[in-house]
């Protein structure tokens, strides 16, 4: 978390709430699940619900489902036919994503694919709308590149933790630290696309196209 935690919980109580079955999941992420931190949570949640709305996305690619937060407040705001593909390496957070995908009623427009992301990518076809990055660190460059190039002329690149608690100011020498300032610089310097970090929990950074 980047802001001090009062104004957290101040934009939190002036957030719309999330549905009862969001709570029921958070609570039983944070209680189950290993590292509960990555859960996206009810302001990035109404983020992406609102970048899906604002953009009209049809077609939307998450990488990192965990328990599946992201992925059903995504899918609440789709058009009719729209579809979300979410790609996740444990099979303990996919199981939980599907169960609370299927007690949504979204069993029809989301589809988790288990294993490693960037094979699921070369799996997948066709362009997207919107695409959320939020699995490991190391890899970001890596998914940006393979992504960029299917991201409709309209379409959006969300991309998590890149204020990654703030370490990125003074960068200790971890490899998840070293790879989330090596993917900030590489688009920053990147001719091919407009950029924009927002402060929102660890840092989600907003990435289109050129025209």
């Amino acid at each position: 978390m980047i802001v001090p935690e009062p104004i957290e919980r101040y934009a939190e109580e002036h957030t719309t709430p999330p549905s009862a079955l969001l709570a029921r999941l958070a609570e039983e992420t944070r209680a189950t699940l290993e590292r509960p931190e990555m859960l996206t949570g009810p302001i990035e949640g109404r983020l992406l619900e609102f970048l899906v709305h604002a953009s009209a996305a049809r077609r939307v690619l998450e990488l990192g489902t965990f328990s599946g937060y992201a992925s059903i407040s995504m899918a609440a705001a789709l058009p009719p036919g729209g579809r979300v593909d979410t790609c996740e390496v444990e099979e303990r957070h996919a199981e939980v994503a599907r169960r609370y995908i299927e007690e949504a009623g979204y069993a029809d427009r989301i589809t988790v694919h288990l294993g490693p992301a960037l094979e699921t990518i070369e799996r997948l076809e066709g362009s997207f709308d919107l695409v959320f990055v939020d699995a490991d660190k190391p890899s970001y460059v890596a998914y940006y590149e393979a992504l960029l190039p299917r991201l409709l002329p309209t379409g959006l690149m969300a991309v998590d933790n890149t204020l990654w608690s703030g370490r990125v100011l003074e960068p200790d020498d971890s490899e998840p630290t070293r790879a989330i300032v090596a993917f900030n610089e590489h688009v920053r310097n990147d001719p091919r696309v407009i950029s924009v970090m927002l402060t929102i929990r660890d840092g989600i950074t907003l990435i289109r196209r050129r025209a």
